[in-house]
């Protein structure tokens, strides 16, 4: 990597951790969950839709993305985070998508698991057996069925990322048209999401929220909005057009670490020693998928040279 581009992956893994402290933030100022969602969304759509053209790829392919990697992944995620789930904790679970699209991938496209890829899931599920133990143990605790709820209600939204993925994959979009994509695709949650809102959340409860809306609850909004989704997205695709994707996917391995950093520091979360030791076996599984050819690679002997004539 070159000095720009290390500081531009270093951009992404920090706006990417932070944001499920923002999200919290939001969600801690009084806007539900599915509000914030259509606040989100609403923002990347407009005006940059005007400003950034169309992506040329299939029209249903471009909703279906918009529903699962937009909607789906952050209605689930929002929630599981409003009934419970720490913000440092989601931002490891969620990362539990790799799995998903691993799975995904075999079962659809017929892709082949090698050995690396075999062991990483393996460790990675155990990791969240790990995390998914020590929510059963607690319960009946006050906070402990909101944990659980929001653990099961985050691999939900790995899941919805995990499609989102292959669809993105079958789009076979350009490089170019990254930005589009994100830009477009954001178009397609928004009534969805306002709709829910105003199904579940109810217009008192959307009322209240937007007159009590203060300027940390503005200011998580335009972060979501424009930081992690517009910035964030525009930043890793260069990255991906510019760089192998061998080098620029383990990035996403730093995301948790900030995030549980972040959490802490800044709203004093702390994780029980099981929950730790889930979340750092999960990370440890995921850099055993990803990071596994790489080793194999390492370790290899050398080829043996050609006999001379």
């Amino acid at each position: 990597m070159t000095p720009r581009q290390s500081l531009m992956a270093l951009a992404i893994v920090l706006t990417w951790g932070v944001n499920f402290v923002v999200i919290k933030v939001g969600l801690q100022g009084g806007l539900p969950p599915l509000l914030l969602g259509a606040l989100r969304f609403a923002l990347v759509a407009f005006p940059a839709a005007l400003l950034v053209p169309r992506p040329q790829v299939p029209l249903r392919w471009l909703v279906a993305y918009g529903l699962t990697i937009s909607l789906g992944q952050f209605a689930f995620l929002f929630w599981a985070m409003a009934v419970g789930l720490p913000a440092g904790l989601a931002s490891v679970v969620l990362q539990s998508q790799v799995l998903f699209t691993l799975g995904l991938s075999m079962l659809l496209l017929g892709e082949r698991l090698q050995l690396h890829n075999a062991v990483g899931v393996l460790v990675a599920m155990g990791g969240l057996g790990l995390l998914g133990w020590h929510s059963l143990n607690q319960a009946h605790t006050p906070d402990g069925m909101g944990v659980l709820l929001g653990f099961g209600l985050c691999l939900l939204a790995a899941l919805c990322w995990a499609c989102g993925n292959l669809i993105n994959k079958r789009m076979q979009a350009a490089p170019s048209q990254l930005m589009g994509v994100v830009v477009w695709g954001a178009m397609v949650p928004v009534l969805p999401f306002a709709l829910l809102s105003y199904g579940l959340e109810g217009p008192q409860r959307i009322s209240a929220a937007l007159a009590g809306l203060d300027w940390g609850g503005v200011l998580a909004v335009l972060y979501l909005a424009y930081a992690a989704t517009i910035l964030g997205y525009t930043l890793w695709g260069t990255l991906l057009t510019q760089l192998p994707t061998s080098t620029v996917a383990p990035l996403t391995l730093l995301v948790p670490v900030v995030g549980l950093s972040s959490a802490w520091l800044l709203l004093g979360e702390r994780l029980a020693p099981l929950q730790l030791a889930g979340a750092a076996t999960i990370l440890l599984g995921l850099s055993i998928h990803v990071l596994g050819g790489r080793w194999k690679a390492l370790f290899a002997p050398p080829d043996k040279l050609p006999a001379r004539p």
